[in-house]
This record gives structure tokens, sequence and C-alpha cells, in this order.
């Protein structure tokens, strides 16, 4: 039997009275205050792993052969880039997508593949040696190994990655990982099929969970599980995801609740890392904080006796943009150069009006170069249009 099947029952009680407990928990004031509490308490288990930012740009560039085409007003060397393949996804999770759904980007505006290729050579011929493809669900893109096959044969990349909810994931696995794909995170919010239906408005949590063991038995190492942590609906499961880690080298990462157009994002929803850390401290012992890369979105940390890790993304109450050095280029060719900021320039429209290699990194560089040192704090991002998650990718 699979480990996952016994955890059916946790929580379940709970899944009737999740949409009113998501509207009622504390007032706004009262909450925000003891949130701003949480985050800054001197004692708290983030203060004693907070992380230090660093001045690596120099060995960076040194260590890059980059155009100062990716680096930005502040010294940011951007060596990693995210590519959504599509908008489609073949589920309707409540944080990505607007219950009523989203006008999707007509397929002829899309990208094609030669175009993702194109682009996506000349960012790694200029220093990118990190791809991430995401969506949408990037792996229900008919061309997805194709895709795979060419960027992983670009000079210069080390990491081909994909994100995705792993639906239909398993059977196209092998195939993937033949390709190139040599990085694979699976998006999984609760470990209660009863749950994982409400969330994602769909069927399939048995496959999901059969995508993350093929995964591991594939090789990939580690497999890493994203998260998003939501009070009131999977924040009783912190520990039991935990327990995947014990004897697979599953890294789960736990993500704060972050908002984008049309997924009702409210600070009472949102789980603080330290909060999270806190209740991740007291259940398992030998906690220790792995000394992270300076542009690393998580703040990783090994269990003793786990084979796997587990990791915090923290956008909302401690922030990483001094080390951001990653790019998003959506599924209808728009760079967006921050996930929180509403600027996005076209790089899909220079190319069909007949752009070469030298006009398309002048309109990356100036797009680079206007990224701010850091995004809003979380109740100003709440409040700044963005477009939905489903169209950002994932």
């Amino acid at each position: 039997m699979r480990p996952y099947l016994s955890h059916w029952h946790l929580g379940f009680r709970r899944l009737t009275s999740v949409k009113s407990k998501l509207k009622s928990h504390f007032q706004f004031g009262v909450y925000h205050s003891q949130l701003l509490t949480s985050i800054n308490a001197e004692d708290s288990w983030s203060k004693r792993y907070a992380t230090m930012p660093e001045k690596i740009q120099e060995d960076a560039v040194k260590d890059n052969p980059s155009s100062s085409m990716l680096i930005d007003s502040f010294g940011r060397l951007h060596t990693y880039l995210r590519i959504s393949l599509t908008e489609r996804c073949n589920l309707r999770c409540q944080y990505c997508m607007p219950a009523e759904g989203v006008e999707l980007t007509p397929g002829p505006l899309v990208m094609s593949q030669n175009e993702i290729i194109r682009i996506a050579s000349l960012f790694v011929s200029s220093g990118v040696n990190k791809i991430r493809l995401t969506g949408g669900e990037p792996s229900i893109r008919k061309d997805i190994e194709e895709i795979c096959s060419q960027l992983s044969n670009l000079k210069g990349l080390k990491t081909l990655a994909m994100t995705t909810n792993g639906l239909a994931l398993a059977r196209k696995l092998p195939r993937l990982k033949d390709s190139g794909l040599n990085l694979l995170n699976i998006s999984l919010d609760t470990l209660v099929p009863a749950k994982f239906e409400f969330m994602t408005r769909r069927k399939g949590h048995e496959r999901v969970m059969e995508s993350i063991y093929t995964a591991v038995d594939l090789g990939y190492n580690p497999v890493k599980v994203n998260c998003v942590v939501m009070r009131g609906f999977n924040d009783d499961e912190i520990c039991d995801f935990v327990e995947l880690t014990k004897d697979k080298p599953i890294n789960v990462r736990f993500i704060e609740f972050m908002p984008f157009d049309g997924n009702v994002w409210n600070v009472k929803k949102l789980v603080s890392y330290a909060e999270m850390l806190d209740i991740v401290g007291k259940r398992f012992t030998g906690l220790q904080r792995i000394q992270d890369h300076p542009t690393e979105t998580a703040k990783n940390f090994t269990i003793d006796g786990h084979q796997g890790t587990v990791s915090f993304i923290t956008s909302m109450t401690n922030h990483f943009c001094s080390g951001c050095n990653r790019l998003r280029l959506l599924a209808d060719g728009n760079l967006k150069v921050c996930l929180f900021g509403p600027s996005e320039v076209s790089l899909r429209d220079p190319i069909r009006n007949g752009a070469d290699d030298n006009e398309l990194q002048q309109i990356i560089s100036a797009a680079v170069k206007r990224k701010k040192a850091s995004h809003a704090g979380m109740f100003d991002i709440a409040k700044t249009p963005n477009r939905p998650m489903i169209h950002i990718g994932g």
C-alpha cells in the first residue's frame, strides 16, 4: 500500500467547514497584529534561521560569461529563466484560477516551439544556465518532449526543470527524463483526497502521488513537492507532509500563500514562515538550516534521521529580492522581470515582426534594467493589478 493512502482521513472532518473558517477566523486588525508579532518575535525560529543578504554579483559575473543584458541596475545577474509553455491546465486550483475561470490567450498568440527555442537560446548564450518549464500545466503540451530535447541540448544550460501538478506525469516522465529533464517540482497541497478535490475542483489525488513515487523510482533526487499552505485548509497537514521526507529523497517546500488576481487572497489565510517553522521545530528534532546559495528562493533544512529535506518559500514575510536571479517568459511571449510586478514586454511580437537577435537583446536588456530593487509589501501587492497565476506560470 502506498503511504499516502493511510492519510485519507486526516482533516476530513474539517473539510465541511473550510469555507466558513476561511471567512471567519479573526477580525482583520487583530489578525494583522498577531501576524506581525509572529514575524518579528525575537525568539522565533525564523529569526534564528534568518537569511542574510550576500553580495555575490562580482563572483557570479566572473563565473558566467554573461552579456550585460542579464544584469539589472542593482547588479543582480539573472541566470534563471522560467518559461510558461501554456495557460491551459487540467486542474482548477483555487489559489491559481478564479472560480469563473479565466480568458485564455488564443492558440495562435501562444509561443510556438520555434519561438520558445529561439528565445531560450538567446538567454542561454547570454548567461542563463537554468530553465524551468511551467504553465498552466506544461505536461499537457503535445510537443513537450521535443521542447525538452532541444532545450537540454543548448550549450551552457546546466539545469532543465519543470513544475507540474503531476496529474498526467507518471506515464510521460520516463520519456521526459530521456529528453533531458533533470529537475522536477510537483505541486500538491493536501494528502487528503477529498480536500484535494475541493481545492483543485477535480479528482486525481492518487495520480499525483503516483507521479511523485515514479519520479523517486526514476532517480530524481530530490523530488521537490510544492505545498501552498493556507490557514483553515491544510495548515493541519504540515507535519504529515514532513513525514514524506522520512525515507525518500523528497524535498517538501512549504510556500506562503501569495496574492494574484482572482485568488481571493486574504492575510487571514496566510500562515507565516515563522509559524510554519515553529510547528515543524516542535514536532521534529534535529532541524538544521542548510547554508543556501544567496540566489536560493527557499530556506532549506535537514532533519535528523530523514533522507529528504524541508524548505520554506517566504515571499510574503521574509522576501529574497536582494538575491533574485529569475526572469519569466509567459506563454504569450511576454517577458516579466518580477513575479509581483505588473510590468511586461512582448518578445513574441518583435520576433513575428522580423526582429533580429540584437534587437531582442536590446528589448530584454531594457526590461531587466527597469527591474526594481524589491517588490512591494504583501498588503500593497494584494492591491496591485497583476495577472492570475494561470497566466503568469507557476
